[in-house]
């Protein structure tokens, strides 16, 4: 029942056992190893309807981020071993080429996967190859720039593409219910999709007012009941809301998707970071990176005390240096705990800026300020602002033999 090729021949009941059991296996994994647990909480029934209904590997999915890849991970043949997670010698906490032929694209960062669908889809397109090309994108990631360059680009091109949003935080969604699911399956059925295909061919032979009036009108109209305009005008056809924890409700639509065979599509699916453990569900940030814990309580396990962390001393001096000089200010791109400026907000909450999944632009930001008079510290990890957590994409000459080993030779 874990292995990735039999999910598709479960029921539907089966398969919403299988979703209890594979959420309370990822909470038994994670309070062992540590890691990310809200986002693949979040994902559990999303995971189990992406892979009931495309054909993996040979339809590509592709995970932005790795944290929500755990339950992806077990259900892919790798359950005896997830124990291992972010162990020397184990399983990685993000997807990995080299580790599962169902890890389509190493994601370490996050934003990416809609620029490496599009890669994919092109790179079948031109092979004459007709498999599915998935990207999950949360909505967390869509502050980065690069998923709508990506997105700009796939509706120009008019690319084969499904991009599904997983919206759990940013609550940019209405309410969701039978309603919104009805008119999720409506507008993604063929049926539909071949009437507003007739409907354009028709209103072609009109006059260029009559056609463009009719395109608004059909759009305005499908935006009023179910939003998306943003995507729309980006060249994507709209699906959703829909409940991300509902498999009779994501089942169907991503059924209709699948079967779609022109042009770019985002699913909008709305989830609950933590779904499914108390302790999660109730935590401000759902638990998106744990240490060990207590599964019963949700206690996480202290480490042994010592000298001050790199990043508290990092915080600590930059702190003492902008009470001294008043021009000092702080950049982090959506890591203000992980980089020590969360502190640096608490004595100074006008001279720190928190831009989003952005690094480009918090380091151009910063060179504005620096020509306006400012002395700007920009703080973030360092693979996010290289080339790093894109190399095993490039190095795995088991899979391109003969393809340079520096990515830097690709560029």
């Amino acid at each position: 029942m874990w292995q990735g090729g039999k999910v598709g021949t479960l029921t539907r009941d089966q398969l919403k056992q299988l979703a209890v059991e594979l959420r309370q296996e990822t909470v038994d994994v994670v309070a062992v190893t540590g890691g990310h647990l809200g986002a693949g909480l979040g994902v559990v029934e999303l995971t189990v309807a992406l892979h009931r209904v495309f054909d993996t590997p040979r339809d590509k999915l592709i995970w932005d981020v790795g944290h929500q890849s755990y339950p992806h991970k077990i259900l892919t043949g790798r359950r005896s071993r997830i124990r291992t997670l972010r162990q020397g010698g184990g399983l990685s906490g993000f997807t990995k080429r080299a580790e599962s032929i169902y890890d389509t694209f190493g994601a370490a960062h996050s934003s990416t996967s809609i620029s490496a669908g599009l890669g994919f889809a092109a790179a079948r397109d031109l092979a004459g190859q007709k498999h599915n090309v998935v990207a999950v994108i949360g909505d967390g990631a869509m502050s980065a720039g690069m998923a709508y360059e990506a997105m700009n680009n796939a509706g120009a091109m008019g690319a084969r593409l499904i991009v599904i949003l997983n919206d759990n935080d940013m609550s940019i969604a209405p309410p969701v219910g039978a309603m919104s699911a009805y008119l999720a399956r409506l507008v993604s059925s063929r049926t539909y999709r071949g009437l507003r295909y007739f409907l354009k061919k028709a209103t072609a032979k009109l006059p260029r007012l009559f056609r463009v009036s009719a395109k608004r009108a059909e759009e305005y109209a499908r935006g009023f009941w179910m939003g998306g305009t943003l995507f729309e005008e980006l060249g994507f056809f709209y699906v959703g809301p829909i409940d991300g924890h509902n498999l009779d409700h994501l089942i169907p639509v991503l059924e209709n998707v699948r079967d779609t065979d022109n042009g770019p599509m985002l699913v909008h699916v709305v989830t609950q970071k933590g779904k499914g453990y108390g302790p999660a569900e109730a935590s401000s940030d759902k638990y998106h990176g744990v240490s060990k814990f207590n599964v019963l309580t949700g206690e996480q396990k202290k480490g042994a005390s010592g000298p001050p962390s790199y990043t508290k001393v990092f915080a600590q001096a930059l702190i003492a240096e902008a009470e001294r000089d008043e021009k000092v200010v702080a950049l982090t791109a959506a890591m203000p705990s992980g980089t020590g400026l969360d502190l640096f907000a608490e004595r100074f909450p006008k001279r720190c800026f928190d831009v989003g999944i952005a690094e480009q632009h918090a380091v151009t930001m910063a060179a504005g300020m620096a020509m306006g008079g400012l002395r700007p510290v920009v703080a973030v990890y360092s693979n996010f602002s290289s080339l790093e957590s894109e190399r095993e994409n490039f190095t795995s000459t088991d899979r391109f033999p003969g393809y340079p080993s520096s990515p830097s030779l690709l560029i």
